[in-house]
């Protein structure tokens, strides 16, 4: 059983992935005198950066450098950690505080945090259950993946979003022959609009990596127990050796389903993260707030700001969701787009595009401010759209400048300040 020193309260978190890490040490910061706090987590693992998966399985760092919390932090914090699938939470009991654990063990609190993240998504098709059919999305995946390229040569990935390009290219410099599965035309198909989408699949291939553009997969064929071959709705085929599906996650909301708090898609909460149980709060992919989920790190650490700060009782800060980024971890690949980048009728759209460097820039304008950006090849002025989207500033004063960037627009604005502001 949990107990209670120096009149503490018990905070136990359920989770040790991103968003409950960066909670942690938001509380450590701010508030661990109020706390004796106690983790689960089912990996058997301290807190690592998910993020650099695919950096860990194309080579470019090794497990030791993702680790984001390492176990000794833990114990210098006085945060007990429970890792591992004996210490996965199969039971919350809201009217007794208290949760079991698989392995029998019981733990009290006296508030909750549930941060159980997602799963990833599989498609529901004949032969998901042959080897060689993986997700992406933990370190026992890599592992596995790294496993099947020490004996076999041909992969598929199905799935042309941030994930399944990062796996594609890590499985890639790892020596295997890749193709990525799309059902759209163009990769990034939902962060990217066609122009940007062409120039991303064309550096790719030029790269070495296959596409299979615009196809629905059918079923998975094996030889004996092991995948053999991959077969589309067309009757097309494509032989390989590994399935790897990056096609989307879904909140974790199992645990919470069954202890009787309310869910949509996700865990719901309010804008202090808290669920319709005052003693029970949670964030990161596992939640719905305000009808949104979310599966990109920027709100997340946001969340866990928020969450940290209401329950050191510092205050009241509120989660909002903001325009997010999106960028792509590929050595060499530069881009960048955040807002609503497909424009409507009455979007005003500013383009720039230089096919010998392979730069192209797409702002979309609506009532003098941006509201969305692409940008290929040369990324150097995303932070500063990036703001200008965040902060719904009114760009009229510089708006023939700024398909130039940040320095002209700065520049332009000094040159029209009266005389007796730039004195």
């Amino acid at each position: 059983m949990l107990t209670s020193s120096n009149g503490r309260q018990k905070l136990a978190v359920i989770g040790n992935g991103m968003a409950a890490a960066k909670l942690l040490q938001e509380l450590v910061l701010s508030s661990l005198d109020q706390y004796d706090i106690t983790v689960f987590g089912n990996e058997p693992y301290a807190a690592y950066n998910r993020i650099m998966l695919s950096p860990l399985l194309a080579g470019e760092k090794q497990l030791n450098d993702i680790i984001t919390l390492p176990r000794d932090w833990y114990t210098e914090n006085n945060i007990d950690l429970y890792t591992g699938s004996e210490y996965h939470i199969s039971k919350i009991e809201r009217g007794r505080k208290r949760l079991t654990c698989s392995n029998g063990e019981i733990f009290q609190y006296d508030k909750l945090v549930i941060a159980t993240g997602s799963h990833p998504f599989i498609l529901p098709i004949q032969g998901i259950e042959l080897d060689g059919v993986l997700s992406f999305r933990d370190i026992a995946d890599v592992n596995k993946m790294l496993k099947a390229t020490e004996s076999y040569k041909r992969a598929v990935v199905i799935g042309a979003g941030l994930l399944g390009l990062e796996a594609a290219m890590g499985l890639m410099q790892r020596g295997m022959d890749v193709t990525v599965v799309h059902n759209s035309d163009i990769p990034l198909n939902r962060q990217l609009d066609e122009q940007a989408g062409r120039l991303l699949k064309d550096s790719l291939i030029d790269r070495g990596l296959h596409f299979k553009m615009d196809a629905n997969s059918h079923h998975i064929e094996g030889c004996g127990n092991r995948v053999q071959r991959i077969v589309f709705d067309d009757d097309s085929f494509i032989e390989t050796d590994l399935v790897v599906m990056a096609i989307g996650i879904r909140p974790n909301i199992e645990l919470a389903q069954q202890s009787g708090l309310q869910c949509g898609r996700g865990i719901l909460v309010s804008d202090t993260l808290q669920t319709y149980d005052p003693s029970i709060y949670a964030l990161g992919e596992c939640i719905e707030h305000r009808g949104e989920t979310f599966g990109l790190i920027a709100p997340l650490y946001e969340q866990a700001k928020v969450l940290a700060n209401h329950l050191s009782e510092h205050g009241v800060a509120h989660f909002q969701t903001l325009p997010t980024a999106t960028k792509l971890k590929v050595t060499g690949i530069s881009l960048f787009s955040m807002g609503q980048f497909i424009e409507q009728q009455h979007h005003e759209v500013q383009t720039y595009f230089d096919p010998q460097s392979q730069v192209y820039k797409k702002l979309v304008i609506e009532n003098e401010q941006l509201i969305g950006a692409v940008l290929y090849g040369d990324v150097t002025d995303g932070s500063f759209y990036s703001e200008l989207i965040e902060q719904e500033r009114d760009i009229s004063e510089f708006r023939d400048y700024i398909m130039f960037g940040q320095a002209l627009c700065h520049q332009s604005l000094q040159e029209n300040a009266p005389e007796e502001a730039v004195a």
